[in-house]
C-alpha cells in the first residue's frame, strides 16, 4: 500500500504528569452519537468515583460514569472534539477519589461472555480516535489474531508512547488474558521499525509471553490505519471491518484500559492526553480525568500567548479545529497548538497528481473535489474509502485542502 515518511515532531512532547484535580469536570451526556439517555442522578446528589450517573436507554446500555467523587452542580453545554455542542452533567470535585467499593480481581477468570459484558459496562472504547465499543469486536464467534496497535503515526502525539513506558507490565498481563479468555492464538504488538526506546522496553518484558510478537512496520503514514496495518501484517485484505478475517483491532491505550477494567472493574475515566505544539510554554503528556475542561488545561501547561492560537484536537493530519470550550473524553489523545496561520491558501490545482500518488486507497482527491456538484460522478470516485488521514493536503504544492473537500464528497454519496 502507499504512504509517505513525514516528520514526526515527537520529542518536543514526551515528559509526562498528571492533572488529576480540575474543580469540576463536565461528563457529556452522549455516546458516540446517541444523545437518548437516561440521567440517574439529580442536581445536588453525591456522586462517587466510577459510579453510573447515566446509561443509553437500549436494552443493551451503554452506562456514563463520574470521573470524580463530588457533588452535582448542574448541566452546561460544552464542545465535543468533532465541534459538536453537548449537554454535560457539571460535577464538583471534592478532591477525596471515593469509590463505592475497592477490590481487585483475577485477570483471567472470566469466560469469554462474562468478558465482553465488563467491557460493555466499564464503557471501554476505542482510545485511537474512534471511539468504537470494545466490546463488540469480541463478540465475534472466532479470533484467531489480536493486534495491539501502538504505531501512533501522527505527527506530535506521544500518547501511546508514555502508556508503553509507564505501564507495559500491565499492558503485557492484560493482552495475555485476552488471548487466554478468547481462545485467540497470537497477538503482535505493531510499532514503528525506528522506534528502539518502545521496541526496548517491550522486549525487556516479553519473553515470558510466547504468544505475543512484536511486530516492526515501517515508518510511513498512515501506519496506524487499521486497514493498511493489517495489510502490512498478514498481507490479506478485508471490506469494512478486521473481524472479516477473524482479526481484533486495539489501539494500544485501550488495551491499559481493558487491564483496569480486568483487574478492578474500573471504567474508562481517565487517559493520557499529549498536550503539544509550537504555541505551549511546557509541552508534555498529562494523565487527566474524563470530563476536565481544556481551559483548565490551558491554565495547567501555559501558552505563549493567548491570541492567534488555533486548537486542534488530535494531531495535524487528521485533527479537527476546535474552541477551548472543548472538554476531554476518552478518544481524544492530543491537544495541538498552533499559530493562526493559513495552512491552506490557494485553490489553483497544478494537476501534480501528488494526492493521487500518496492516498493509501488509491483514491483521486482532486477528481472528488472537482466532482462535489456532480454526484453520479462521485458515485465513481468512491469518496466513502477515504479514511481521512490528509496526506492529500499535506503533499500538496497548491495547498489546497483536499481532505475538507473529498470529507465532504462522503456526506454527498452517504
Amino acid at each position: 500500500m502507499k504512504g509517505k515518511k513525514i516528520p514526526g515532531y515527537k520529542n518536543m512532547s514526551k515528559s509526562f504528569s498528571k492533572f488529576l484535580n480540575p474543580k469540576y469536570v463536565y461528563i457529556p451526556l452522549i455516546v458516540r452519537d446517541e444523545l437518548d439517555v437516561t440521567v440517574l442522578v439529580k442536581k445536588g446528589n453525591y456522586v462517587y468515583k466510577g459510579m453510573m450517573i447515566a446509561k443509553t436507554k437500549k436494552e443493551k446500555y451503554i452506562p456514563i460514569y463520574s470521573s470524580v467523587s463530588g457533588f452535582v452542580v448542574d448541566t452546561e453545554v460544552k464542545t465535543l472534539y468533532n465541534n459538536r455542542e453537548v449537554k454535560c452533567l457539571k460535577i464538583e470535585n471534592d478532591f477525596k477519589e471515593k469509590y463505592e467499593e475497592d477490590n481487585t480481581y483475577k485477570l483471567n477468570e472470566y469466560t469469554k461472555e462474562e468478558f465482553t459484558e465488563l467491557l460493555r459496562l466499564m464503557n471501554i472504547r476505542g482510545m485511537g480516535g474512534a471511539d468504537f465499543p470494545t466490546y463488540i469486536k469480541y463478540e465475534a464467534d472466532k479470533i484467531n489474531m489480536l493486534v495491539v496497535n501502538a504505531i501512533e503515526c501522527e505527527p506530535y502525539i506521544t500518547a501511546d508512547y508514555t502508556v508503553i513506558m509507564n505501564h507495559i507490565e500491565e499492558i503485557l498481563e492484560a493482552i495475555d488474558a485476552i488471548l487466554e479468555i478468547n481462545k485467540i492464538d497470537k497477538c503482535y504488538i505493531a510499532i514503528k521499525k525506528t522506534n528502539s526506546k518502545v521496541k526496548e522496553k517491550i522486549n525487556t518484558f516479553l519473553g515470558t509471553y510466547p504468544k505475543i510478537k512484536l511486530y516492526e512496520a515501517r515508518n510511513v503514514y498512515p501506519m496506524g490505519w487499521e486497514k493498511f496495518l493489517i495489510r502490512e501484517i498478514t498481507k490479506q485484505s478485508y471490506n469494512v471491518l478486521p473481524s472479516e478475517k477473524n482479526i481484533v483491532v486495539n489501539n494500544i491505550s485501550t488495551i491499559y484500559a481493558i487491564y483496569e477494567a480486568l483487574k478492578y472493574h474500573k471504567p474508562l475515566m481517565e487517559r493520557i492526553v499529549t498536550i503539544t505544539g509550537p504555541m505551549v510554554k511546557k509541552p508534555q503528556n498529562i494523565l487527566v480525568k474524563v470530563g476536565t475542561s481544556v481551559k483548565d488545561i490551558i491554565d495547567n501547561v501555559g501558552l505563549k500567548r493567548n491570541k492567534d492560537v488555533v486548537l486542534v484536537c488530535g494531531g495535524p493530519m487528521m485533527g479537527k479545529s476546535v474552541n477551548d470550550n472543548l472538554v476531554i473524553t476518552s478518544n481524544i489523545n492530543c491537544l495541538l497548538f498552533l499559530k493562526d496561520e493559513e495552512l491552506f491558501i490557494s485553490d489553483n490545482c497544478f494537476r501534480c497528481g501528488k494526492c493521487s500518488d500518496v492516498c493509501p486507497n488509491n483514491l483521486s482527491p482532486v477528481l472528488i473535489k472537482d466532482n462535489l456538484r456532480n454526484k453520479e460522478r462521485l458515485k465513481t470516485l468512491k469518496p466513502n474509502l477515504c479514511v481521512e488521514c490528509g496526506l492529500c493536503s499535506y503533499v500538496c504544492p497548491a495547498k489546497i485542502n483536499l481532505r475538507d473537500y473529498v470529507v465532504k464528497a462522503k456526506g454527498e454519496v452517504k
